[in-house]
């Protein structure tokens, strides 16, 4: 039961950031006496921090403010792209403490290879944080389907991956130390965005992500829908056209070649593969009136809000966040993208609909894999903070 509670208590922190005692209190259900004991059990384990409020109108002695520890354990993130990795230390409470991004070149490099530069990377960034306790995990975001039994980075397609065993890798390239956790970008950026972002508050969410590839996490009555094997939400290769523009999955007419960022450079006349400046002067240009680069972001918004209209009719989700360079796409085409909704979507579903942003920008995926490198840490705070080193 302590083990319970404390674990409770620390992942409202985590969630929510700073509360007061009696916010704890009253969310949780527990005596004010309890909160007080199990605040200072994880004050002394370094992981959470108290403070109390100084001046106010307030009467009587006030509330002590418990937040997390700035110099408690960490974890290390990574958003893995295909042209370049984001690496980041993250606090409790998904403050990010140090980031790096390194560029990858045009040609993604091999499981092994980038198993080994993260390796590296890990290392850097750890070093650079000022921290009393040190690394409790590892969390990688990969644009590829991820086993949910194995680990195992099934079909990674813009990365020319298939059947990588990539937390075994990059395990074995930082010489076993904290415990690594691989999860699809979609997938976590979904999580961290219902956990602490835009979906917080809704219990059924989709995070389209938009890159060079296309995929969806969603969230179905409050918890993850990942399929039988963590395969669900593989849009990006759901094929909306027999004969449409061929894939690289072998494939043709997939969705991904009507919404990716290859099918915006093509249709913006703008040389590929696709890379993230050519992508954004593609945006940038739109933005100036460019009449080329407008049209081809309103084609691809109208293709978008065809599969977002199928995902609706499909899951009813309450809330769907465009990330990715589809949140550019909202935010230039969105009359586009709800027209399209209005005439696919069934007059039910579209009622209770809200088509938002990521809270989170382009660190959805990030804060997400940090989201799973803390998951033994928040399930048992006893075990994990011991581990720290």
């Amino acid at each position: 039961m302590r083990r319970h509670n404390l674990s409770l208590v620390l992942a409202e922190v985590h969630a929510a950031g700073e509360l007061t005692r009696a916010e704890l209190t009253h969310r949780l259900g527990m005596s004010r006496s309890t909160i007080g004991a199990l605040v200072a059990e994880l004050t002394d384990l370094g992981l959470v921090s108290e403070s109390v409020p100084s001046g106010g109108d307030r009467v009587g002695r006030p509330s002590h403010v418990v937040g997390p520890s700035a110099r408690g354990p960490f974890v290390v993130a990574i958003d893995i792209d295909v042209t370049h990795i984001t690496v980041a230390a993250i606090g409790i409470g998904g403050t990010v403490l140090h980031r790096r991004t390194v560029q990858t070149g045009p040609v993604s490099p091999s499981p092994a290879s980038m198993a080994a530069l993260i390796a590296a990377e890990v290392g850097r960034v750890a070093e650079a944080v000022p921290s009393a306790a040190g690394v409790i995990g590892v969390g990688v975001s990969v644009p590829g389907t991820v086993d949910r039994h194995s680990g195992l980075v099934g079909v990674a397609p813009n990365l020319g991956w298939h059947d990588a065993a990539f937390g075994d890798l990059l395990t074995e390239a930082m010489h076993r130390g904290a415990p690594v956790e691989v999860g699809n970008d979609a997938d976590l950026a979904v999580l961290a965005e219902h956990r602490r972002g835009s979906g917080r508050g809704s219990e059924d969410v989709i995070y389209l992500m938009g890159r060079v590839g296309v995929g969806a996490g969603i969230i179905s009555g409050g918890v993850p829908l990942r399929g039988h094997d963590g395969h669900a939400g593989e849009i990006g290769h759901t094929v909306i056209e027999a004969g449409g523009p061929p894939c690289h999955c072998g494939k043709a007419g997939c969705t991904e070649t009507y919404i990716g960022e290859g099918a915006l450079l093509t249709l913006a006349h703008r040389p590929l593969p696709p890379t993230d400046d050519a992508v954004s002067d593609v945006f940038a240009a739109a933005r100036s009136g460019d009449a080329v680069a407008l049209l081809a972001v309103r084609t691809v918004a109208g293709a978008l809000g065809r599969a977002v209209a199928g995902l609706v009719n499909m899951l009813n989700p309450e809330r769907v966040l465009l990330g990715g360079s589809f949140s550019h796409v909202l935010e230039l085409a969105r009359p586009e993208i709800e027209r399209a909704l209005e005439t696919h979507v069934l007059e039910a579903p579209a009622r209770s609909l809200q088509l938002d942003l990521p809270a989170f920008g382009p660190d959805s995926a990030l804060l997400g894999a940090a989201e799973i490198g803390f998951a033994a840490l928040l399930a048992d705070p006893l075990v994990a903070a011991s581990m720290s080193a």
